[in-house]
């Protein structure tokens, strides 16, 4: 991972507020292969692409990069007690 990755990065995550794990578990991806489904259910493949290529500029691209951060450490969990308070979970669509 590159220098200006890694600020990025950084960046993201020292942005973050509690409002965007809430919009991870609700905020669909608005284009692309996975247009329509739910941030937090996007493959970490797929974001571990845009982790490469560049994330999208703004809210989307700071979601995305803070769903990735959270999926390659491993802490989807955290977003459990959110999906549960919006009824979001993965493979519903309601």
């Amino acid at each position: 991972m590159s220098e200006s990755t890694l600020f990025i990065h950084a960046k993201a995550a020292s942005e973050m507020s509690p409002k965007d794990l809430e919009l991870l578990v609700t905020r669909a991806m608005p284009f692309g292969m996975h247009k329509g489904k739910i941030i937090a259910d996007l493959p970490g493949n797929y974001l571990n692409w845009f982790a490469r290529k560049g994330f999208p500029a703004g809210e989307i691209g700071r979601l995305l990069a803070l769903m990735q951060e959270i999926d390659h450490n491993g802490l989807s969990a955290i977003l459990t007690p959110l999906r549960q308070r919006t009824g979001k979970f993965p493979g519903r669509s309601d």
